[in-house]
């Protein structure tokens, strides 16, 4: 029997910030899509789906979260994105090049996402940052407005691409906000939550994840809980 792991991981906050880029995106398709001003004031992003946001703005300014107007919210965000990444201070956060590096040659795990982003914008986000290719794919925005249901998505991609479905114990969920731990929790996975986004330590640590860390600074112990044990 394998003991192969799925590693899905987050990406804002996780192994990126676009330096507001993708805020200032969403505000723009707002404005040149729908003629309003939008300061996303009382929204929370971190850990929301784009397919979620779309419709809590749409609402918000009393346009119909129809599947049309989503689809042109959506179409105006990415176009502002594509303009906005290298505008913005965005960087790769610490220790992820190393993890991915150290990661990528091992047969023993799968290197996947689940992430809030839309597919389109994930891959905007990460080829910006020189990292989509470490990633065999991934479970979007565009699969589930709600990010409890992206892990069923990400298994069910596993099993279709791979042709192996992978247990929950051997499903890592990593990410950086609480959402993030209860996705993973949704469907059994183990969660590992780094601290490098908006939630501090002590809050991740409110939602007892089965691993927390501050950073990815520390590759051999990140190694140590996301690969197997050796035989």
């Amino acid at each position: 029997m394998s003991d192969r792991r799925l590693l899905l991981f987050d990406i804002d906050g996780t192994l990126i910030t676009s330096g507001g880029a993708g805020e200032n995106a969403l505000r723009e398709a707002m404005k040149t899509r729908f003629g309003v001003e939008e300061n996303l004031e009382g929204i929370t992003i971190a850990g929301a789906t784009d397919s979620a946001l779309a419709q809590t703005l749409l609402t918000r300014h009393t346009i119909p979260a129809t599947p049309e107007n989503c689809a042109a919210l959506f179409d105006a965000y990415l176009h502002a994105l594509r303009t906005a990444l290298p505008q913005h201070p965005g960087r790769i956060l610490p220790g992820i090049l190393d993890l991915l590096e150290a990661l990528k040659p091992h047969p023993a795990c799968v290197t996947a996402l689940l992430t809030g982003n839309l597919a389109a914008g994930a891959e905007l986000k990460l080829r910006h940052f020189g990292v989509w290719d470490y990633f065999e794919f991934g479970a979007f925005a565009d699969d589930h407005a709600d990010r409890n249901e992206l892990g069923r998505h990400a298994r069910s991609r596993a099993l279709h691409l791979l042709g192996e479905d992978f247990p929950p114990e051997r499903i890592f969920v990593i990410g950086d906000t609480p959402r993030d731990v209860e996705c993973g929790r949704a469907i059994g996975a183990k969660t590992v939550a780094i601290a490098t986004g908006n939630y501090p330590l002590e809050d991740l640590a409110a939602c007892r994840p089965d691993y927390l860390f501050a950073d990815m600074t520390d590759t051999a112990a990140l190694l140590d809980v996301l690969l197997p044990p050796a035989r």
